[in-house]
């Protein structure tokens, strides 16, 4: 109760005219749309066509052509293009987006949004109202105890998993039905398997911070967030940025350094500061994550789950975590995953010299990742192919089939 009480206090104009809409989207649904049974409906954020929900589409569109499915996308984004070229795209919001939600037979999305309206459908489906087949594509792999995945908060007809120990501990601790959990790896890696790399190319794409970005309680804990310039994220991140060490390994090397903050925090790009022409801020609008992750030879991070994507390419990273403590208690709970132990690199938490020195050492070793690391690689990734897509669309259509029946 206290969650949907949590809820309704968030709640904007256009939540409350729903309720509304609704009526009407689902007489048309269940009226002029009754063969839609047979229908894959696949979306990610509303602006985005880029994740494991484009590749699936993707695949689909190019491999199983008779496969009725549709992306859900605003036609005003920078990916809408490129989705528009394969098949047929619904305006994200739109009247139509409502009936081929309520209508279609499974709905696969990378995020949990991609409803014509978050809140109020997610009133209707975990509350059980809506009993739509809906499969989570996943927009990362799941390291965190992220109750908000949790069965109960979800109700998730399929959790598609990227990782076996993750595959693990959805099963074992987030409540879903053992049928709904399958390790049947993202879409996208199948991407990741023919690369090109740029050897002098560096990549740093740190997570965010939830309570920088919405009014949380950590926000009022922690004291900071009104003025972003003033957080321990921008002070850090920035001096990082700004600091000789760096801006002489760069330059003496010819190393580019690529700058990629995460979506959320994508806003405040021109608020930091460079002191080399070595250093590039990437915004989102003009950098693929993919594209980025494939073409980099080092990548560092924080604690975004991004870097998963680049250990499956088997290539060598570290962890620049100088407010873990703070991290823990003010945005993602510790899960099955432990950076120290678990991780595939070193993690950092003195300050941007160390993290320069290990970048050094490992330039030096021609950026290859080492053994030990490689063997935590293994152990995550047993499956290791280009068939993810394939797995992940038959699985769609298991789903598809009890629909018709």
């Amino acid at each position: 109760m206290k969650r949907y009480l949590k809820r309704l206090r968030e709640l904007k104009a256009k939540d409350w005219l729903a309720p509304m809409i609704f009526p009407f989207a689902y007489i048309v649904a269940k009226l002029f749309y009754r063969k839609q049974k047979d229908l894959i409906l696949i979306g990610e954020s509303r602006a985005e066509a880029r994740d494991n929900g484009y590749w699936l589409f993707r695949y689909i569109r190019e491999k199983v052509p008779e496969q009725r499915v549709a992306y859900v996308i605003d036609f005003d984004s920078p990916d809408y293009d490129k989705v528009r070229d394969l098949g047929e795209c619904i305006p994200y919001g739109s009247f139509k987006h409502w009936v081929y939600y309520l209508s279609c037979g499974v709905i696969a999305v990378s995020q949990k949004e991609c409803r014509p309206n978050t809140a109020f459908f997610y009133f209707l489906e975990v509350a059980g109202f809506l009993k739509n087949k809906r499969v989570f594509l996943q927009h990362g792999i799941t390291i965190s105890d992220a109750k908000w995945l949790y069965y109960d908060q979800t109700k998730f007809s399929g959790f598609i998993c990227g990782a076996k120990p993750e595959y693990d501990a959805i099963l074992n601790d987030f409540g879903y039905p053992d049928s709904s959990v399958r390790y049947l790896g993202f879409p996208r890696f199948d991407q990741l398997h023919e690369t090109k790399v740029n050897p002098r190319q560096i990549l740093l794409m740190p997570s965010w911070r939830s309570w920088l970005v919405n009014k949380t309680d950590a926000r009022y804990e922690f004291n900071e967030g009104d003025d972003f310039t003033a957080s321990e994220y921008f002070i850090k991140w920035n001096a990082f940025l700004s600091d000789p060490t760096l801006k002489e390994f760069l330059e003496k090397n010819d190393l580019q350094l690529i700058f990629y903050p995460h979506r959320n925090m994508q806003v405040h790009l021109n608020e930091f500061t460079k002191t080399s022409d070595h250093i590039q801020m990437a915004s989102w609008k003009e950098h693929d994550i993919q594209d980025l992750l494939k073409s980099s030879a080092f990548m560092i991070t924080d604690y975004s789950s991004v870097f998963m994507d680049f250990a499956y390419m088997k290539k060598p990273m570290l962890f620049y975590q100088f407010d873990q403590g703070k991290f823990r208690k003010g945005q993602y709970a510790k899960g099955y995953f432990d950076y120290e132990k678990d991780g595939f690199g070193p993690v950092i938490k003195e300050g941007a010299k160390q993290v320069v020195a290990y970048l050094e050492k490992s330039f030096a070793n021609d950026f290859q990742l080492e053994e030990a690391y490689l063997a935590k690689i293994d152990r995550y990734f047993p499956l290791y192919d280009q068939n993810n897509s394939q797995r992940v669309y038959d699985f769609l259509k298991e789903l598809l089939d009890e629909c018709a029946q």
